[in-house]
């Protein structure tokens, strides 16, 4: 433990390695696992994103896509006479009311199917297929990996209509992709918020499981958790996710996470997994990260990122109890020339909060940090010293 000045301590877990803030999109050093090494978070480019289900050759007609036959599922074994039927009507448990048939039938329309592939002699040949959530009259929300190196997209609605698609725009930092539409009646999702989500909270996670023909599945849980860090590949680290119960399959990337009320919090995106296969628990970006990111695409057709430029790590102060506590974020180093400098931030600076928001962690602050453009203006708060109001750097 080492004294930093006046009555506060840091503390440095001998095996923590300080993370890395030079942008929102940088990856932190790579720290020890905090888990078992069995787990892993599998990105929904190989467990959620569907791949080529078709033969070599076969030709999918945009008019009428082939079907996929999938094995029939096994016959249940019904209850003994003994044992208790399972009620024909379930409620989630929670504060108000809970009707997952009429969610459903809300937010359904909003949902479509993201085939991708490429096109031969006027024809679609499907290689993967994902799912997507209708933004706004003539644009549709799916994830990078899902079109990420697609020559030929196409959208199938609820109803089973097909339309080509346009990308729009690609983000590979956020995983936030989006689409251009020509439908005359696409149904945008309302949009909710993640600002006073808790633990324990309905979600409902609505997608395109298997690329099945007939409209979007639905699937019932909770929150159950939140401001999760989420590595996908050794590049791409998600920040801030929200984790669910609510069964997420093949296919579902680029669907939608809804409240109670049906409103957005979040676009579907990766599942945790381990060696046993996947293990029931799925990540979802939330809304205010997409919202922007997708705004920004649409306006200008890639998404920035704002630059605070500064190397730092989490700030532990010693507690009452002989424990410690993160309390912030120790300013490790300031990039010459960046948003951090022209400020005057310097090293030993401890960050507390960020745009009003309280950081505790580095995780948190570069959390913060994506909902913000290059450009924005935002205000720091610190330990011991008084607020910086700046303008971010980006790229």
């Amino acid at each position: 433990m080492t004294n930093t000045g006046g009555a506060h301590m840091s503390y440095d877990p001998p095996t923590m390695s300080p993370d890395t803030a030079l942008t929102p999109g940088a990856s932190p050093q790579p720290r020890p696992p905090q888990r078992s090494s069995a787990w892993i978070v599998a990105l929904m480019a190989a467990a959620l994103f569907v791949g080529a289900i078709f033969g070599a050759g076969t030709t999918i007609l945009m008019e009428e896509p082939a079907a996929t036959v999938i094995s029939e599922p096994a016959i249940a074994e019904q209850p003994t006479p003994s044992e208790p039927a399972i009620p024909a009507e379930q409620t989630i448990p929670g504060p108000g009311s809970f009707d997952p048939a009429a969610v459903g039938a809300a937010v359904i329309p909003s949902v479509v199917a993201v085939e991708v592939g490429t096109t031969q002699d006027g024809r679609f040949l499907q290689t993967g297929s994902g799912s997507g959530v209708a933004f706004d009259t003539t644009h549709i929300i799916t994830n990078h990996h899902v079109v990420d190196g697609a020559s030929a997209v196409q959208v199938v609605l609820s109803d089973g209509r097909v339309y080509q698609a346009e990308v729009v725009g690609s983000d590979p930092i956020t995983d936030v992709a989006v689409l251009s539409v020509a439908v005359p009646d696409l149904s945008p999702i309302p949009l909710g918020s993640t600002k006073n989500l808790i633990v324990g909270v309905p979600a409902i996670a609505v997608g395109s499981p298997l690329g099945l023909e007939g409209g979007p599945s639905l699937s019932v849980g909770v929150i159950s958790g939140l401001g999760r860090e989420v590595q996908t590949n050794p590049d791409v680290i998600l920040y801030g996710m929200i984790q669910t119960d609510a069964p997420i399959t093949n296919g579902s990337s680029g669907g939608a996470l809804v409240d109670r009320n049906g409103a957005l919090i979040g676009i579907t995106t990766a599942v945790g997994a381990s060696e046993l296969g996947i293990e029931g628990i799925g990540f979802a970006t939330p809304v205010e990260i997409v919202e922007r990111v997708a705004n920004d695409i649409i306006e200008t057709g890639s998404a920035s990122h704002s630059l605070l430029g500064i190397l730092g790590s989490t700030f532990y102060e010693a507690i009452d109890d002989e424990g410690v506590a993160p309390v912030g974020v120790t300013v490790e180093e300031v990039t010459a020339g960046s948003a951090a400098s022209a400020a005057g931030i310097g090293a030993g600076q401890v960050i507390t909060a960020a745009g009003g928001v309280s950081v505790r962690t580095m995780d948190e602050l570069i959390t913060v940090l994506r909902l913000y453009a290059a450009g924005d203006t935002i205000t720091l708060d610190f330990v011991d010293a008084d607020s910086i109001t700046l303008q971010l750097g980006g790229r």
